[in-house]
């Protein structure tokens, strides 16, 4: 992880002029006033007037301005913020989803269970930066985004990156970048498409092919469109409704989006990669798994794979309790009917759109949808207006195993379950399931021990990618057996609620 780097190999890695570190600290240099990505093409600066910060703000914060050559805030997001679990790398992902916007940082404190003051001192010694300072940099990053990447009037880029008011936006962009924001527009490459459509920065190998084909199979009729280059879909908001799409186009992925209040549109931004797992460091993941003679060929055949994550939590939850035990098409028909019966629709961009039931509407009509035992049935409808009331609260900044426990604590909800969820929703990348039978089939295609107590005895060298030995195992199944990796048949020596990929 980047936050452990020494100087040594952080000024190694920028005179080297290394891609692979960008968005993952920035270099101040002290002559010149300003701060780039390790990969800028401008002369390697001197030791001596050169200083390291693990964010751009914390840049800002010091006094430099972004380098105007490299464009610092165009590169992906830092891997940090999903590898680790700590109190800064949840408050960056809440910030990352404008919880600041939306709540201050008195809401933002709360959430992590601090006082406002404390949190501040934590981020500032962290991270060089407090959370309003982190809120601002990602304003601002979102903002840079929409002015090079979209014709939407500066005005309405202002208020879409979470601005209060024009003048603060104008102020902000100046002094980041020490640009006006029609200076900044001006400098992107080639026309702007109409409306948002939008490049995402990622880190290269990226397995498109894996994800696309992943959404595809899980897709909910109605609500989600997938096939082997797009994935598009509906979701809720803090403000309301949002859709997008997001293609392939060549090597880079576009991001289409619709949004009800333009203030969701930075939040919007931030799940999409989430869901698509951008900012993984794929070259790490992949030279720790392919350490493993049992591994490497299957990482040589699939580089870059990545982890899907969740856009929205409390519908994963869901999604995973209604799969337990059954196939994915079994699962994926129960949804539809769900989402059929229950979802809300919306008029957004010219069309109606569904959206997933609200957690309210499932626990109080759950049950005249729903099939299947009743004690499940109950679980599920439970589950959902814990989620409702504010019983649980699920969100992608939770503690792993505070979040674990909360989940074990609901009725119908075990281990596996759990466990799945945490892996989609905070996107821990160390988790690993041996009570899931296709994973297990994977496992033995792989030579590696399929029975539960040896897979994880031999999971512990990976760590801390066994998530993404997972998806290995995973995909391993379904290559080698694609029915019965979709059967998800359940082992009678484990409890009944495992064994849904």
């Amino acid at each position: 992880m980047t936050l452990a780097m020494t100087f040594d190999e952080r000024y190694r890695a920028i005179d080297a002029r290394d891609a692979r570190f960008d968005g993952q600290f920035v270099t101040a240099v002290r002559s010149t006033g300003i701060y780039c990505r390790p990969s800028c093409p401008a002369r390697t600066p001197k030791p001596g007037n050169v200083t390291f910060y693990p964010t751009s703000a914390a840049a800002h914060e010091a006094g430099y301005r972004a380098c105007k050559r490299c464009l610092p805030e165009a590169a992906p997001g830092s891997p940090d913020w999903n590898v680790r679990g700590d109190v800064a790398a949840r408050a960056m992902r809440l910030i990352a989803d404008g919880v600041v916007e939306r709540e201050g940082v008195a809401g933002l404190a709360s959430r992590l269970g601090y006082s406002g003051r404390h949190l501040s001192r934590l981020l500032t010694s962290e991270l060089g930066a407090g959370p309003l300072a982190l809120a601002r940099a990602h304003r601002a990053h979102t903002a840079r985004l929409l002015l090079v990447g979209t014709d939407l009037p500066v005005t309405d880029v202002a208020f879409s990156a979470g601005f209060a008011s024009v003048r603060q936006f104008n102020d902000t962009i100046r002094e980041i970048f020490a640009m006006t924001p029609g200076e900044l527009r001006v400098r992107r490459r080639g026309p702007a498409a109409a409306g948002v459509d939008l490049a995402l920065p990622l880190r290269e190998p990226f397995d498109a092919a894996g994800l696309f084909e992943w959404m595809r199979v899980r897709a909910i009729p109605g609500m989600e469109e997938a096939d082997g280059s797009s994935f598009a879909r509906t979701l809720r908001l803090p403000g309301g409704a949002a859709w997008f799409r997001l293609r392939l186009d060549g090597r880079r992925l576009r991001l289409q989006a619709r949004v009800q209040h333009p203030g969701d549109l930075a939040a919007l931004v931030t799940r999409v990669r989430r869901l698509f797992d951008l900012d993984a460091d794929p070259q790490a993941v992949d030279a720790a798994l392919a350490a493993h003679p049992e591994l490497a060929p299957h990482v040589a055949a699939v580089p870059g794979i990545r982890l899907p994550g969740a856009a929205d939590p409390h519908e994963m939850l869901i999604r995973a309790m209604i799969g337990q035990q059954i196939s994915v098409a079994a699962a994926r028909t129960h949804l539809t009917r769900l989402v059929d019966a229950l979802g809300e629709r919306t008029e957004l961009g010219g069309q109606t759109r569904v959206l997933f039931p609200t957690m309210a509407t499932l626990a109080e009509r759950g049950h005249e949808v729903l099939r299947g035992p009743a004690a499940r049935i109950r679980a599920i409808t439970g589950a959902a207006a814990a989620l409702a009331s504010g019983a649980v609260r699920l969100t992608p900044a939770d503690d792993g195993a505070e979040q674990r426990a909360a989940l074990l604590a609901l009725p119908g909800i075990g281990p596996w379950t759990a466990d799945y969820v945490r892996m989609r929703v905070t996107g821990d990348p160390d988790v690993l399931l041996p009570g899931d039978v296709a994973l297990r089939a994977g496992a033995a295609v792989a030579g590696v021990p399929a029975d539960p107590l040896g897979l994880v005895a031999w999971g512990a060298r990976t760590a801390p990618w066994r998530s993404y030995l997972s998806m290995h195992l995973w995909r391993l199944a379904a290559a080698a057996s694609p029915t019965a990796a979709a059967r998800a048949t359940p082992d009678p020596t484990l409890p009944k609620e495992t064994a849904h990929v």
